[in-house]
């Protein structure tokens, strides 16, 4: 979450578009009237994944190696948050019970092998399970009555290098027991694009508050005199402006909220125009989280960091906020992809998940811990306090 002092440019128009007619070109083959999308290699006619190291669509089996096509005139621009809501609910009050329903399940016929693979919830991508071919519906993140993606981040850390940085988050997780850090989590990874939302915004702060200054007075207590700390408190009242930039909320279901925020930071600013191709070789899912409610979470973190500013406003010794009135304005948002690399394993008979930020290598996950490690612990802090008690009385 950045600040400074002047907005941006004006945010581009809200961008809702109603899904285009399908169409065969050379960047792909598509599938069942436009739902899915696969790759052809162009020498073989393997299916083309997006290769990590290269950045660019690779063969598995020949090596051919193509470039992801971006149009040279796209960019990843803001869009207009209150004309979108807006156009939101208005194609809400028109779209039928048969549009709803295609949002939520799609069945896709596998190019490779004939098979019907069903695409339910904001599941956009996956794997076929009797051939291995990528299969993508079509449209779902470039237009219908979804909002269409404005930009993604690539992965940068291989699975071989998320692989490495797990087993070094494992073996520094002291509280974890012995034979889980000996061996591990075992379990596949799985290239996966999970859905953000970034929300931009100047906000107007009035605050009136109080200012808590601490002073020693001199009392007396029998025959003793003592200093007894007092705080004497000041009205404050100030006005200040702060612009948000790019607040990152996630926008998935079925994930931990707080594991997701454990990835942090992701380096925004290297977003590129959003290209399907890049989703090759990769498990992709749309948003759960509405564009309105993930504002809604957005607000929550500016409130929160607009208390800390006007805390730091109000100084002192101590602070009491009694009042913080806030307008917001040029609220824009983007719809982005970000590349994780997920795990799930057993350890027990409980699942655990993990998940590795596919741009940083950053490990945020959950993890067994060892009850006696836990108790060894408490014991040893229990008699630290109890030792330092005993040499403070017996100076």
């Amino acid at each position: 979450m950045n600040a400074s002092a002047e907005p941006p440019d004006a945010p581009a128009q809200p961008n809702v578009a109603a899904a285009a007619p399908p169409s065969s070109t050379s960047e792909g083959h598509t599938i069942d009237a436009g739902r899915g999308r696969v790759f052809p290699c162009e020498r073989c006619g393997a299916e083309l994944v997006f290769n990590i190291g290269d950045q660019r669509l690779k063969c598995p089996h020949c090596g051919f190696e193509k470039d992801v096509v971006v149009p040279p005139n796209a960019k990843v621009a803001e869009q207009d948050f209150e004309a979108t809501v807006a156009q939101l609910k208005k194609q809400a009050a028109t779209r039928s019970a048969e549009q709803e329903q295609e949002g939520t399940q799609n069945h896709i016929r596998c190019e490779g092998c004939g098979a019907d693979i069903v695409f339910v919830g904001t599941l956009t991508s996956s794997e076929c399970p009797y051939c291995g071919c990528q299969v993508q519906r079509e449209h779902v993140h470039s237009g219908g009555w979804r909002i269409p993606v404005d930009g993604l981040l690539t992965f940068a850390v291989t699975r071989e290098q998320a692989a490495g940085n797990l087993s070094g988050w494992i073996r520094s997780r002291w509280f974890a027991p012995n034979e889980f850090r000996k061996r591990g989590a075992n379990g596949k990874f799985n290239g996966v694009y999970l859905p953000f939302w970034t929300y931009d915004a100047m906000t107007a702060c009035a605050y009136d508050g109080q200012r808590g200054e601490y002073y020693w007075e001199t009392v007396r207590n029998g025959d003793k005199e003592e200093q007894v700390r007092r705080t004497r408190w000041l009205p404050v009242s100030g006005q200040f402006q702060r612009f948000f930039d790019d607040v990152l909320i996630a926008a998935t279901g079925g994930i931990r909220r707080n594991l997701l925020d454990g990835l942090a930071p992701w380096p925004l600013k290297k977003c590129r125009p959003f290209s399907q191709e890049v989703l090759a070789g990769f498990v992709s899912r749309t948003y759960d989280v509405e564009l309105g409610d993930g504002f809604g979470l957005a607000r929550s973190e500016i409130d929160a960091a607009l208390e800390q500013d006007v805390r730091q406003r109000i100084g002192g010794d101590e602070q009491q906020v009694d009042s913080i009135r806030t307008q917001y304005g040029a609220i824009t948002f983007k719809h982005i992809l970000l590349p994780v690399w997920m795990l799930a394993y057993r350890y027990r008979d409980r699942t655990y998940q993990v998940l590795v930020n596919a741009c940083t290598g950053e490990v945020d996950g959950e993890r067994p811990y060892s009850g006696w490690k836990i108790a060894f612990a408490t014991l040893l802090g229990l008699l630290g306090t109890a030792l330092l008690v005993y040499l403070t009385q017996h100076r």
